[in-house]
Order: C-alpha cells, then structure tokens, then sequence
C-alpha cells in the first residue's frame, strides 16, 4: 500500500535494552489519522482511532507487531468506526463514555493505564468538541529520554482546534491550556492533517508571527505533518492558544479568553483562504 511505503521494519538484531517507543501515523479516509503506539521491546502496540482496519493491520504487520489495545479518542464515527471490527477481539478499548463502539475500558481524566510493558497513558480530559473527548499522554518508562507524546483526537490541531460540536468556548480554553501544561518537548499527534488551512488563518490572525514561517517550511516539506511538532511550538504558533496576543484581540475586537476563542472559531468556520 502506498501509505506504508516510508515505514519500515524495526530491526530484530538490537538489544532489548535500545527499543523504545515509536509512534506511526496510519492515514485513513480523506484526511484522518490514526496511530500505532508501539512498544519496541515486547513488539505489542496499541492501535489509535483505528477507523480503517485493514490499513492499520497492515501497518502493523510492516512493523511486525501485535495490536494488544485500541484507544478512542471521541465517538465520532471518523474516529471510532474501526472498533467494532472482529480482527481483534482479546484488545481492550479504552475511551470516554459508553458512546464509544464496542468500548470495554471506560477511562476518565487523569486516569492511567499500560500498553505492553513500557507505555505508560494518563488520560486527560478535554470535553468541547465531544463531551467524552479524552487526549493521551503517553510516555516511555523504559527510555527517559523520549520526549512523550500526545494524541488530541479533534481537541488540538497543529496551529487549530476542532469546532464546539458538543461545547462551549470557554471548554475549549480550558481543554487547551489543559494541554499546553505538558511538557513543551510532548509531541502531538492529531486527529486529522488539516495543517496547511490551519497556518492560512493562523497567518489571517496573526501575519508577523515568525513561528509560522517554520511551521510553513514543514507543510511544504511533508505531506504527513503529524508527530513533526510539539506543545512548544503550539504555543508559539496556535491562535487558540495564543488568545491574550495583541494579535488575536485586534483580529477578533474582542477582550477576554472565551470571547476571543469563540469569535475565532466562528471566523475559522466561515475561513475561505
């Protein structure tokens, strides 16, 4: 398949102790992702938003690692459609209300739970563009020096957010600056590669923040831009996050966080650059 061309391998000949945690995006449907989280040592992973089955079993078996988990990051069906496949019955699926399909793990925020034997997920609460919308933190117990990474489903974009379906803005503020209390270097992972519109509008908002010529540079250079930025740069370059800026108060005339996050959405809803 073409979408599994880059990936490759991971080499049988290195020492247990040199795995670590690696993250692969599966494209799926228009412009969706989802993910294997997998632990390198124990070659066991755990399948992210898996909508499409057959593209993130192949993912796997190019990897050759087993799906032990699926985690759900909303119910939304672009999301969750994959889980009730009868591919792997045995994995437990984790998510946030008994919306989610054929859900077995009901987490709730700050709860923890392990993929294989090195993953570590706190689950974080993020209710706005879903109610049951959970983000997962994950981290590496077997190598420190991996920087952790998070998967924000439609609550994060890289330089957006996902549109108030079942909230208000003031829960987005809250779900946002939940997340940029992450460690800076936390790599994201979202939900869908809307990247290139998202810096169109960051531009409109904010047109002489440098942050965005850098993240210019890597939508031109890659066509999948998940897992190339972190929490750091979010908050350098997202104009929902950056809703105290000069910028963001003379794009929106408006004073106070939920105000300018909701007039922001509202102009990213109607965006046509």
């Amino acid at each position: 398949m073409i979408w599994f061309r880059h990936l490759r391998t991971f080499p049988r000949n290195i020492p247990t102790q040199y795995r670590t945690m690696k993250v692969v995006p599966v494209p799926v449907r228009e412009d969706n992702y989802a993910y294997l989280i997998i632990d390198e040592a124990t070659s066991k992973a755990a399948a992210v938003d898996p909508y499409d089955v057959g593209k993130v079993s192949a993912a796997a078996e190019a990897h050759g690692v087993q799906i032990v988990a699926g985690i759900t990051t909303h119910h939304h069906h672009d999301h969750s459609g994959g889980n009730q496949a009868a591919k792997y019955p045995s994995a437990p699926i984790y998510g946030g209300s008994d919306k989610i399909p054929a859900l077995t793990k009901l987490v709730k925020d700050k709860d923890h739970f392990t993929i294989a034997d090195n993953i570590s997920v706190k689950c974080l609460a993020t209710p706005c563009h879903t109610q049951d919308s959970i983000c997962y933190y994950v981290t590496d117990s077997a190598s420190k020096s991996h920087p952790g990474g998070v998967f924000t489903g439609d609550t994060l974009f890289i330089a957006g957010c996902g549109r108030f379906f079942e909230g208000v803005a003031s829960e987005m503020v809250t779900a946002l600056e939940y997340l940029t209390e992450l460690p800076d270097e936390t790599i994201v992972y979202n939900g869908h590669e809307y990247t290139a519109g998202n810096l169109a509008f960051a531009k409109s908002v904010d047109p002489e923040n440098s942050a965005l010529d850098k993240l210019g540079d890597i939508v031109k250079n890659n066509r999948i831009v998940t897992g190339l930025t972190s929490i750091r740069d979010e908050k350098q370059w997202n104009p929902f996050i950056r809703l105290e800026s000069e910028a963001a108060k003379k794009a929106t005339g408006k004073e106070g966080k939920s105000a300018i996050m909701d007039a922001l959405r509202e102009q990213k809803n109607k965006f046509k650059g």
